[in-house]
């Protein structure tokens, strides 16, 4: 059986963010991918300069309509990505019910894009919106440590915190929870980084038990653009893969990420010459010249289990 996922994220012409940095990807494993795109810019908007077009909520609905005209809004997979408009936000929702009416195994895969470091870049009034409609419809959660605050009203300092967010989140309802950067201090060191996941798996006698995972993975120096993008297309496709092992597939998210981001920086500082910084466009993932890690990831990072 084919799998299809319809992905509804920001499109730019040059670089990889968004639907960009999730389409290849998934299609190099597999899966079919259906983009609506949010928004269609030249490029991301940490060049200097930036130009496009903002797709509204009643947009949507006409592109979503046409689909549901030609009865082939059958999917196994919904991925969404940054949106700033509520409207557009609400519409994603209704979209996601019906598409679960539909086909009650359909997997919701959400990244809540609202802000990172204590400050949001989204306008506020979105977080009810995905604490109150989102998260209750997603199956899987790709917070990092401030918006998994956000939605929690909980604060993060130890993991015994960090693991009672990550129930509270899966009381809203994913099943799966993936807090993809924390600012935990790391047994390791601070040079790393500390990601944490949660999988409830619901037995077939009505009880549940938990996964929990902690990966310490090595920093980056450096700004980089959609790989958050990345990680939420590729823990859709990992987790596909291995749907009740979350070790499995966040070790194989994980380290493709590492095998990316260090391709990208290594060429980024060939590029930029000694001593100098890489720009946004030097910085620009490395995403086809990845494509041998995407299909099968080398394993760098271990993740162990609480």
């Amino acid at each position: 059986m084919e799998c299809r996922v319809l992905s509804i994220q920001s499109h730019v012409v040059r670089g990889y963010v968004g639907n960009k940095s999730a389409t290849f990807p998934l299609q190099v494993l597999g899966f079919e991918v259906d983009s609506i795109n949010s928004v269609q810019f030249s490029n991301h908007t940490g060049y200097a300069h930036w130009k496009g077009q903002v797709l509204t909520a009643e947009e949507l609905n006409v592109l979503y309509d046409g689909i549901k005209l030609n009865h082939v809004n059958h999917y196994d997979y919904v991925l969404t990505g940054y949106s700033r408009d509520m409207s557009f936000l609400e519409t994603v929702v209704d979209i996601v019910a019906e598409l679960k009416k539909a086909n009650p195994s359909l997997v919701y895969v959400c990244d809540p894009v609202m802000g990172d470091h204590g400050a949001m870049y989204v306008p506020e009034m979105l977080l009810p919106v995905y604490r109150d409609k989102v998260v209750p419809v997603a199956n899987i959660l790709t917070p990092n440590q401030f918006e998994a605050e956000l939605l929690t009203g909980r604060k993060m300092k130890t993991e015994k915190d960090a693991v009672e967010i990550m129930d509270l989140l899966h009381k809203m309802g994913p099943e799966t929870v993936v807090l993809t950067s924390t600012d935990l201090p790391s047994k390791l060191g601070d040079q790393y980084l500390v990601v944490l996941g949660s999988q409830r798996i619901v037995k077939p006698d009505g009880t549940s038990s938990s996964q929990k995972i902690r990966m310490d993975i090595p920093k980056v120096d450096a700004v980089f653009v959609g790989t958050g993008d990345l990680f939420a297309a590729m823990l859709l496709a990992w987790t596909h893969h291995h749907p009740k092992d979350l070790k499995a597939a966040c070790e194989k998210t994980v380290s493709l990420m590492h095998h990316v981001i260090k391709r990208t920086i290594t060429y980024a500082n060939e590029i930029a010459g000694p001593g100098k910084k890489p720009t946004p466009s030097q910085l620009e993932l490395r995403m086809v010249q990845s494509k041998a890690d995407i299909e099968d990831p080398a394993l760098v990072v271990q993740a162990t289990v609480l």
